[in-house]
């Protein structure tokens, strides 16, 4: 058996710890594979929501330029609105929401952007409904 589709998104960033303490309480994620690069030396951390063969694969780098910023960015459906706003403000007091929560309607849904400790992009939402699309096609 091999992988096949899209399987992961990989992601640089300077502190891979407070990576996946972002990742864990924002998007539910957990480390399913731990390394360091023999080349590099660099740690290397894959995190895992279950939900989908998919990861998000963090590369630690001396010095990081954020990739996913604005309109760039990660997408994580939330199990309800209440969910979502308790996140936001979370993040809120954290200093890390950029943006919402707004809701746009359909299909776009109920939606808030937040800032990785790195400067990558991650949207919450509740109601686009991609991955139910994906499995009707």
């Amino acid at each position: 058996m091999v992988d096949l589709g899209l399987t992961h998104v990989a992601l640089p960033v300077a502190d891979v710890e407070q990576s996946i303490d972002f990742y864990a309480v924002y998007a539910a994620m957990v480390v399913i594979h731990r390394r360091v690069d023999a080349e590099t030396g660099a740690q290397v951390v894959w995190l895992s929501d279950h939900t989908r063969p998919f990861a998000i694969v963090l590369l630690e780098q001396a010095t990081v330029q954020p990739i996913l910023a604005p309109m760039a960015h990660l997408g994580v459906g939330c199990e309800s609105r209440e969910t979502m706003d308790a996140l936001c403000d979370r993040a809120r007091r954290e200093g890390c929401l950029i943006q919402g929560p707004q809701d746009s309607g359909y299909p776009i849904g109920y939606w808030a952007f937040l800032r990785d400790p790195d400067g990558h992009t991650l949207e919450l939402s509740y109601g686009q409904e991609v991955g139910l699309t994906v499995e009707k096609t």
